[in-house]
């Protein structure tokens, strides 16, 4: 017995001054700047220059985007090529549809490149993004709940959805007759908003044990993954919209396997400590005193010299990055100090490599 219903919405798109603003849009948006401001504050916190994500954004988000879009129509062809399908709803991004794994393995390029103009490990870029990308996804979900897609199976729980019959002839709002609008028969499983619980607790657990055991080396991003398929999985088998099928299975289901066991793979055989950065010509003595000179050499200008961010960085262990943080001076490497202690599952890696550039 359904003793509530979650409403859905009739109305997915708005029309100001002759344009359309779509709800789904809207999601996508609202979640890469909610990313973007998460590995903001993490890639300070590792002594990267303010505001470095939006330059890998300004990469990533498009690259993301496409290769999402691409993985779709790969995987859902029918939608496009098939009996009554239609390509150029391939370009219509905005009606829904872009598959995650598209999205990482696109962003993950346009990240590279961002990386290698910043002369930045791109490992340092992925465990930043890591728990702010299960909450892009979360707000990002609610754009399939405006266009009432991506529900699961009939239910009887006390959460069921009710979900509108859309109107093709006028995308983005609902049948009506009557004045009112049509519902389709029953109650749904909500797998959008299954998925997006689940994602905030995936972004809760990976800030949590990243912020206790300190990974690096892209560690952090690879149990985003972990904990991610995880949930995908069941919530994949729960859905009943139209997708390729392997044995009878949804192909993302099969996906999500083995993304998990690649995952696992690099964060059970991948070691090393977090990284920390510093500017590459980051002084490593302590300036001289000036010259005497006649000339007065005080700045009479009201506004200071803005910053520049670094031309690259160079990795550092933390007890060097700290005392960089505390004097502005980089100190030698001490080799007894960054030596990790034996069986230290946080920071098994050589100076060496943890002072690589």
């Amino acid at each position: 017995m359904n003793l509530a219903a979650i409403p859905s919405p009739t109305t997915s798109v708005w029309h100001v001054l002759g344009l359309p603003i779509r709800a789904y849009a809207l999601c996508i948006v609202l979640g890469i700047v909610a990313a973007v401001l998460i590995m903001e504050y993490r890639l300070r916190r590792r002594g990267v220059a303010p505001w470095a994500s939006l330059d890998m954004a300004v990469w990533a988000v498009p690259f993301g985007i496409i290769g999402a879009r691409i993985y779709h129509v790969i995987t859902s062809p029918g939608d496009y090529f098939g009996a009554g399908g239609d390509p150029i709803r391939a370009f219509y991004i905005w009606e829904g549809g872009l598959g995650i794994w598209g999205a990482v393995a696109g962003g993950a390029v346009g990240a590279w490149l961002a990386a290698r103009q910043l002369g930045l490990p791109l490992a340092v870029f992925a465990d930043s993004l890591a728990p702010g990308l299960p909450v892009a996804q979360a707000i990002g979900r609610f754009g399939n709940w405006f266009n009432n897609e991506l529900y699961g199976g009939v239910t009887t729980l006390p959460w069921g959805l009710q979900v509108h019959d859309m109107d093709r002839a006028n995308p983005g709002h609902a049948t009506v007759i009557d004045g009112k609008a049509v519902t389709l028969p029953d109650l749904y499983h909500p797998t959008f908003l299954y998925e997006a619980i689940w994602d905030v607790g995936v972004a809760g657990l990976v800030w949590w044990l990243d912020r206790r055991y300190k990974f690096g080396r892209g560690r952090a991003f690879a149990l985003y993954v972990m904990a991610y398929t995880a949930g995908r999985c069941w919530i994949e088998m729960l859905r009943t919209d139209e997708a390729t099928h392997l044995f009878g299975v949804r192909l993302n289901v099969f996906t999500s396997i083995v993304v998990f066991l690649g995952a696992l793979a690099y964060f059970l055989l991948v070691k090393g400590p977090r990284e920390y950065v510093v500017p590459i010509d980051a002084p490593e003595t302590a300036p001289g005193p000036e010259a005497e000179s006649d000339i007065s050499q005080v700045d009479v200008s009201d506004e200071p010299a803005p910053a520049k961010a670094p031309k690259a960085y160079q990795v550092v262990s933390e007890e060097r990055f700290r005392e960089y943080e505390r004097t502005g001076i980089l100190p030698p490497v001490d080799v007894a100090a960054d030596q990790p202690a034996a069986g230290d599952d946080t920071a098994q890696s050589s100076v060496g490599s943890a002072d690589e550039r």
